[in-house]
């Protein structure tokens, strides 16, 4: 590899951590010598990957556009597909991708299981978010004024025996989904169905789709139920990385 295309990026890659840095900041936290990372830096701001405020450099309009143009021509279904058909793979259970249209959940994607007892789910099958996990896990996860609208004006109607259809449930389910970072439905779209969902996000950090492992209520116990959650939050993860989302804490200096 060329070696100062990489301490160039070196350079680009402190700016995820930090929204400014002056020269001799960026010099401590590389490690290079001075000059190095003044003509390094020069370039980058030549090209319009970095810009300068003051004493300090903070990152360019083309990083911006960059962004916009990978953003835009990413597809979560391709890029989810291949994790999804791991996870199946490691659960041997049917794997689902939702996204948000409208009030509804679509299904995306689907990877099927080899199970000889399997709940069937189409892709281009819709339903309203406030029933099944996968849905849901939507609704849990999207701007709170958004999210406060659509339980406000929603008409629960039931889909199967055990969909949920009284409000103030209905919020108690989104709140607990969001505080542990997935959600678990039996019965709510079809009997005898079970579910478990956790959200994707995206570069911004915004929920863009739902993940869900699906089977038959009698497979999903409690016990199993705990087995299925850290496999799906870590494909999850992997599919938001690819898709741009960045987790941790901000570093200070």
């Amino acid at each position: 590899m060329n070696k100062t295309v990489v301490k160039a990026l070196e350079l680009l890659q402190l700016f995820t951590a930090y929204e400014q840095l002056t020269l001799q900041q960026m010099v401590q936290l590389t490690k290079l010598p001075k000059t190095s990372v003044y003509r390094m830096v020069q370039s980058l701001v030549a090209s319009g990957f970095l810009k300068k405020d003051g004493e300090a450099y903070e990152l360019g309009l083309s990083l911006l556009q960059f962004g916009c143009l990978v953003a835009e021509r990413l597809d979560v279904r391709k890029v989810a597909l291949p994790i999804m058909e791991q996870l199946r793979e490691e659960t041997n259970e049917a794997v689902n991708l939702v996204v948000k249209d409208g009030d509804e959940a679509i299904y995306v994607e689907k990877v099927e299981t080899s199970e000889p007892v399997r709940v069937y789910t189409r892709v281009g099958r819709r339903a309203p978010l406030y029933a099944g996990a996968c849905p849901r896990v939507l609704l849990s996860f999207m701007p709170s004024e958004e999210q406060k609208q659509y339980l406000d004006r929603v008409e629960l109607i039931p889909i199967a025996s055990k969909t949920i259809v009284d409000r103030e449930k209905l919020k108690t389910v989104v709140n607990e989904a969001k505080r542990k970072g997935y959600t678990v439905s039996h019965s709510e779209l079809a009997d005898h169905s079970s579910a478990v969902a956790v959200p994707i996000f995206n570069h911004e950090g915004k929920v863009v789709a739902g993940l869900s492992v699906v089977g038959p209520e009698s497979r999903f116990q409690p016990s199993y139920i705990e087995q299925l959650v850290p496999k799906l939050k870590h494909a999850a993860e992997q599919i938001s990385k690819a898709l741009g989302f960045i987790g941790g804490k901000d570093v200070e200096l």
